[in-house]
């Protein structure tokens, strides 16, 4: 890989490459799809179960063995969906967010006059293996917390005798959340995963600075973050905020991009 360098002596400051947005959506809604299939599965078979169970919900113990078991084997079931669908979704992402990545900052250094093809490096194999890593584990722990918290109301429910409608109520709350933490997944990951290989294709080109760029986006941008703004940081070591050394876009909810620096001749 050639190391870059400006044509002359001024520096050059590219562009600064953004999350693909397409890649977020086609992400999310593939998550959607798995928690979508699991959300149904639950409330048709709990509201069975509990049909049949309701009369003797408070005379009898065994209802509420009963819808106990049936949640469990549901549980059991839906686990192993997640477990088995999450390395092939998450290789997905991971090699659609380096090539987006890749191609995006291709094009802008195409239009300062570098021509470049990047290739898969032992640095770039290492993001996309821990992009997959972190991302498998997301993807399983959607359904473990989903179902455990099912779990919870349905079982709090039987022992407070309410009905069916309340219930009902409770698990298109749980939903919501559910899926509110699936787009925060496909958001947040986005944007780190195109952060780190953006930083290993900047490092492998001998670009050693960018400029952090604020993305002005988020209810509660983070009071660092927005003053690190235009401020230029060294790629390897990242910038020093919040006592800690970070970079654009790793943190969780951190929407920040960078603009590479192409060092001038004498630098």
């Amino acid at each position: 890989m050639p190391i870059l360098r400006a044509p002359s002596k001024k520096p050059i400051v590219l562009a600064a490459i953004h999350p693909n947005a397409g890649l977020q959506m086609a992400y999310q809604k593939r998550i959607d799809a798995l928690v979508d299939e699991m959300q149904a599965s639950l409330v048709y078979w709990l509201k069975a179960a509990y049909r049949a169970n309701e009369p003797e919900m408070a005379q009898d113990a065994s209802p509420a063995t009963a819808l106990r078991d049936a949640m469990r084997k549901l549980s059991r079931r839906w686990q192993k969906r997640f477990d088995e669908a999450a390395p092939d979704l998450a290789r997905y992402f991971a090699t659609n967010a380096a090539d987006r990545s890749d191609s995006a900052l291709r094009a802008t250094l195409k239009r300062c006059g570098f021509a470049v093809e990047f290739k898969m490096t032992a640095a770039a194999n290492d993001v996309m293996q821990a992009t997959i890593g972190e991302n498998v584990g997301l993807i399983r722990s959607i359904a473990s917390q989903h179902l455990s918290d099912v779990e919870g109301m349905v079982m709090r429910s039987v022992s407070a005798g309410r009905d069916l409608g309340t219930l009902s109520q409770e698990l298109a709350a749980r939903y919501g959340v559910t899926k509110r933490r699936a787009a925060f997944i496909a958001r947040d990951q986005n944007n780190k995963a195109t952060a780190n290989i953006t930083r290993v294709r900047q490092d492998g080109l001998g670009i050693t600075e960018a400029q952090w760029i604020h993305s002005h986006g988020g209810a509660h941008p983070r009071p660092s973050h927005v003053a690190a703004a235009k401020k230029r940081y060294a790629i390897k070591e990242g910038m020093y905020l919040d006592g800690k050394w970070t970079w654009p876009g790793v943190e969780p909810g951190c929407r920040c991009i960078s603009r590479s620096v192409i060092p001038g001749l004498d630098d």
